[in-house]
Order: C-alpha cells, then sequence, then structure tokens
C-alpha cells in the first residue's frame, strides 16, 4: 500500500520513539513539522533568497558567467541558487551589460537532466502557487528581459529561464523563495545600497559579490548577514570542508551548526556538564575565545581559493528561560558563555507561587513574539505553550543543558561563517581583494 508523504512524514515526526528530526527543505516544511509536535530536537537547513551584487568595478564577462550558472543551474531548483543579481547603477543602466546578460541566458539549452548538452533541466514538479506566480505575472515597475515559457514535453515540466527587470526593495519577488529558474535584476545606487537590499530578506543562506576593488569586498564581507559568502564566484557548489554549509535567519532551524563543520556531529549528541570550578570555566571561556571564537581559519590552504571559518557574535541577543528549579549553576554558565562572546542575554524566570516577580508560561509566551532576540535558551523543562509561541515567531529554541567546556558550550552563542574568494582570475594567481 502507498502511503501519501504527508501521512508518512506525519507519522515518523510526531512518533515518541523519534528524538531527533535531520531536514534540508522549505522554512515552511520546518514549521509544518514543529506544529505537528513543538518538541523534537529539529535540525533544518531551510529556504534562501540568495543575492549576487554586482559593482562597477567587476569583471563582467565573468560576472555574468557565474550569475547565469548559480540562476538557472540545476533549472534554479537549489537552496543556494542565486535568485536575485543586485546590480550598481552604472551597470543597470548600461545597456550594454543588460544586453550581455540576456545573451547569455537566450543561449542556455533546456532538455532532459540526462542529457549532457543541456544546461537547464527540468522541474521537479509542476511548479507550485510561488514559482508560478513568479514565472508569469509581473509586478508593479517589471519587466522582462528575457520572459520564461513552458515547453510542451511529455518527459517532464520544463521552463525555458526568465530573467525580471525592475524588481523593487521589499516587493514581493524581492523577498520569496520561488526556487525555480526565474531570476530577478535590482538596481542599487552604490555598494551600501546593494548591502541594505542584499539583507532586507528573512533568510541567509548564501550571498555573493563580484568586485575587483578590495575596499569593496572587505566592506561587503563584514556587512552581509548570511552563513556561506562568496567573491568572485558563483553562489552555488559547496564542497564539504571548503566551505561548510548553513545559513542564518530563516535559512536554518534549531541549531545552527554548518554540516560539513567542525561542530554539526556535536550537536547531534546531548552533553553533561562536569563539576569544573566556575573560575575555571571561565577562563577556559576566555581562552577559547581568543584562540577560536574570534579567529578566522582556512583549513583547505589552497593558493586558488581562501576558504576562511569564522564565527559571529549573536547580533540582536538571546533570552534564556529558566525553569523553576533549575540549578544557579546552570545560570551561572549562560552568564558565563554570554559574557565570554560579547552576547546580550536577557534572563526569564519561570514563576513559583512563592515569588510574584516571576513569569508565567502564559505570560512569557506571549511576550515572546515582540521580543527582539535571536534566540531562546531553555533551561530545564519548557511548556508546549512556550514551544509553540517560539516556533509562531520564529525564534529558535535551544534545550541542551549548558555545559563547561567552551568548545561544546560557547558556539551555541555565535553564527558560523564561511567565506570563500577566488584568488585568480582565468587560471592565473592573483593578489587576495579583501583588504586584508
Amino acid at each position: 500500500m502507498r502511503v501519501p508523504d504527508d501521512d508518512a512524514g506525519r507519522h515518523l515526526v510526531t512518533n515518541p520513539d523519534v528524538d531527533a528530526v535531520v531536514l534540508t527543505g522549505s522554512f515552511d516544511t520546518a514549521q509544518l513539522f514543529l506544529g505537528w509536535r513543538p518538541d523534537p530536537r529539529l535540525h533544518a537547513e531551510t529556504s534562501g533568497k540568495n543575492a549576487l551584487v554586482i559593482t562597477a568595478m567587476a569583471d563582467v564577462d565573468l560576472a555574468i558567467r557565474d550569475l547565469v550558472k548559480s540562476a538557472f543551474g540545476h533549472a534554479g531548483q537549489k537552496c543556494s541558487a542565486a535568485s536575485l543579481a543586485i546590480v550598481e547603477a552604472g551597470l543597470y543602466d548600461d545597456g550594454a551589460f543588460l544586453a550581455r546578460l540576456r545573451d547569455a541566458v537566450l543561449t542556455l539549452r533546456v532538455g532532459a537532466g540526462a542529457d549532457p548538452s543541456s544546461d537547464v533541466g527540468p522541474l521537479i514538479g509542476p511548479p507550485g502557487p510561488a514559482l508560478t506566480r513568479a514565472l508569469t505575472t509581473l509586478e508593479a515597475g517589471e519587466t522582462w528581459l528575457v520572459e520564461p515559457s513552458r515547453l510542451g514535453r511529455a518527459d517532464g515540466e520544463y521552463w525555458t529561464p526568465g530573467v525580471k527587470l525592475g524588481v523593487g526593495p521589499g516587493s514581493w519577488f524581492h523577498r520569496t523563495e520561488c526556487f525555480g529558474p526565474v531570476l530577478g535584476v535590482m538596481r542599487a545606487r552604490d555598494l551600501d545600497h546593494a548591502v541594505e537590499i542584499q539583507n532586507a530578506v528573512d533568510f541567509g543562506l548564501t550571498a555573493g559579490i563580484h568586485s575587483l576593488d578590495g575596499g569593496e569586498v572587505a566592506r561587503w564581507i563584514e556587512r552581509v548577514e548570511a552563513g556561506n559568502l562568496y567573491v568572485n564566484r558563483g553562489t552555488t557548489g559547496a564542497i564539504v570542508r571548503r566551505q561548510p554549509f548553513g545559513g542564518w535567519k530563516r535559512s536554518a532551524v534549531g541549531p545552527t551548526a554548518k554540516a560539513g563543520g567542525p561542530n554539526y556531529l556535536a550537536t547531534l549528541q546531548r552533553w553533561t556538564d562536569t563539576d569544573r570550578p566556575l573560575a575555571d570555566v571561565a577562563a577556559a571561556y576566555r581562552r577559547w575565545m581568543g584562540d577560536v571564537g574570534s579567529v578566522e581559519t582556512d583549513v583547505t590552504g589552497l593558493d586558488a581559493e581562501r576558504n576562511g571559518f569564522r564565527y559571529r557574535p549573536l547580533p540582536q541577543g538571546v533570552v534564556v528561560r529558566v525553569a523553576h528549579g533549575e540549578t544557579q549553576r546552570s545560570v551561572d554558565l549562560v552568564r558565563l558563555a554570554a559574557a565570554a562572546t560579547g552576547v546580550d542575554m536577557q534572563l526569564s524566570l519561570a514563576s513559583d507561587e512563592s515569588d510574584e516577580s516571576d513569569e508565567s508560561d502564559e505570560t512569557f509566551a506571549a511576550r515572546l513574539a515582540s521580543l527582539a532576540v535571536d534566540w531562546l535558551r531553555v533551561l530545564g523543562p519548557t511548556s508546549d505553550a512556550v514551544r509553540r509561541a517560539a516556533h509562531a515567531a520564529a525564534v529558535p529554541l535551544d534545550d541542551s543543558a549548558p555545559v563547561g567546556e567552551p568548545s561544546i558550550e560557547l558556539p551555541r552563542w555565535l553564527r558560523e561563517q564561511s567565506i570563500t574568494v577566488t584568488r585568480h582570475r582565468h587560471g592565473h594567481p592573483t593578489v587576495e581583494l579583501t583588504g586584508r
């Protein structure tokens, strides 16, 4: 008997014998799972609305090549695909640039995935509502540079690639993941405006820039909000070890350690604390931050490509919910971790009938939606009401016990970021253009 996917998935996710779920899929699917059952340990790499910035200082030929490959490889059906091109005004207004982009897209051959001459393969199925709208509808101010069309073929769902011009900041296409062969081109006044547009989405999976100016590249790297950054190359094709993969914001649900990175396996385990003195813990935390947490590393050692890995503090901070009866040591450990990482921490104590200053689950759950925080850390048991409120507010919830081992505890307070910088042009080594 064939079981519908939804029924099979729901049975697995809600099974009490299942402790953890690992998902690669959409943010909506992650929320669906947590709606079915609020308490599993969900490790999800989810959606992306990825943009490639092209400045006036770019090698335009290379930029167009990488943009087209990133947008339309696998028919745009990669979570890391470039769905947006944010082009500096001088280039966007240049008819020659747009003509070259149009010509590059029109050269793509649509065909079967098994045909080595195909550039764009079939969709995995009929397009859903978002992709249908993207492929068939222009929003206010938009025009087609290349209008897509459906190919009537019996062996699959095929669409020719589409490119939209005039996509406006804050518009539907700017903010919506469509997961298919359609690219939106946006105009930016300058690099600062481009970064503002790039960051103004709910997701933060991959992000790219094409520029031969080291100052521009350095400014972009420090300001862009995404888990995987790519300089002077495409936004797809992450390789294990070189570019550990995983995103920020709604591009990840649950533990945010990158797949293929140094901390991923640790998130699949449950850790217990030792009786290490707090003074020693504080010193160990500080050493780890100095030796590891504040240092970019590159384990690949390639001459042609920098593959950096670093940690970034959670910018909006963490709220810690402390269950009644939780040990003082647990509270002390999270205070030390927040201090070591420089992350702002708010504390909420679960109510005790004898202390009116504490906060009930209902009050805290109602308040959670208005808290501007990156993370909810729960110490001890918590109610389904708090869990559901966190999921509804898209605030990741971590119920792991705090520990005094810095390599386990401190990455929970930080975001991981991979930075890949091409160090050659056409195979010829170049000086790295990062301003370092």
